[in-house]
């Protein structure tokens, strides 16, 4: 089966920008550093790390990068998958 590495990599840049875009709007409500501490917690961590306040340019930052990340890292999946399975380029 073939994987066509243009719709692998939106795949990938839509899930790692939503998910990074959920993260920035719990940053944004002030709910991160509770969810933070538990995830430390529940891990035997004692939580260290403090949430910064949220800026918008640093969310915009954060889930440009991370969704062009997602694209370029889909992309190259979706290539060594065909290439691996001997799926014919176009």
């Amino acid at each position: 089966m073939r994987i066509e590495p243009i719709r692998a990599g939106m795949a990938f840049a839509l899930f790692l920008g939503l998910f990074h875009a959920c993260w920035a709007l719990l940053v944004a409500l002030g709910m991160a550093q509770p969810l933070m501490d538990f995830v430390f917690r529940v891990h035997f961590i004692r939580p260290i790390y403090r949430i910064e306040p949220f800026e918008i340019g640093r969310a915009l930052l954060l889930v440009g990068f991370v969704s062009i990340l997602g694209m370029l890292l889909g992309w190259l999946a979706a290539l060594v998958w065909n290439g691996v399975a001997g799926g014919r380029p176009r």
